[in-house]
């Protein structure tokens, strides 16, 4: 899992203060800003008390579905393969030994489908969350401070420098996640989303889920499902 050190300008460690007026204008753009993109590469780092698995894979924000590989450790290779979802169904394929990218064009058979799970299992809460990551819409800045939105270090994510902001949680309507604590943000001077980590009720461990760790794939749809609105 990720370990983080939060510092602040001067080199040494911070506390949490209020946004100023810049840093709340990124936040509230930056759902949006994955929306406008169309879809971002991203890796979902899930923790799991029989080992974890890890999502390498793109999302399209504007079908809001979600393909990729899913690579486990310990028990957890018995989830091994590939997946596809969107906020109501999830897919998968399973493979013994899953390549390190899943292909461009998702095989035509072997998938077995069933419902994306709300509440009370991680993996599916992170893929909920992955989609609700992106909005059609900006976030209402005036009304992140009252949130409890704030500024809690800096941090460079892959090459880019970053604001680290302990936002509102990621449970919203479009995603029905069952989420604990606040989500935090890890976004860039012009409001680029790099990193987020999330809490889920059911793990005591955080979610994370990183942007731009290769080049973004198109997400085409399995046979038989219709991506949602």
């Amino acid at each position: 899992m990720t370990v983080v050190v939060l510092l602040g300008t001067s080199g040494g460690p911070t506390g949490p203060r209020a946004l100023t007026s810049d840093e709340v204008n990124r936040l509230a753009i930056t759902r949006f800003l994955n929306y406008q993109a169309g879809g971002r590469a991203v890796t979902i780092t899930v923790p799991n008390t029989d080992g974890g698995l890890v999502i390498t894979g793109s999302i399209d924000y504007r079908t809001h579905t979600g393909y990729g590989v899913v690579h486990g450790t310990g028990r957890d290779t018995s989830s091994q393969g590939l997946i596809q979802w969107t906020a109501t169904t999830v897919l998968v394929h399973p493979m013994a030994d899953p390549p390190a990218a899943a292909p461009a064009s998702p095989p035509t058979s072997g998938w077995h489908r069933r419902p994306l799970r709300t509440s009370g299992m991680t993996l599916d809460s992170s893929l909920a969350i992955a989609l609700g990551l992106g909005s059609d819409r900006p976030d209402n800045a005036a009304l992140l401070p009252q949130s409890g939105a704030s500024w809690v270090g800096r941090d460079k994510v892959n090459g880019h420098q970053t604001d680290i902001v302990n936002g509102p949680d990621a449970d919203t309507a479009d995603t029905k996640a069952s989420t604990s604590g606040t989500v935090r943000y890890w976004i860039g001077s012009d409001g680029t989303m790099y990193r987020v980590q999330a809490s889920i009720a059911s793990e005591p461990q955080p979610v994370v889920f990183d942007f731009d760790t290769r080049k973004y794939v198109p997400v085409q749809p399995v046979p038989g499902i219709t991506p949602a609105p």
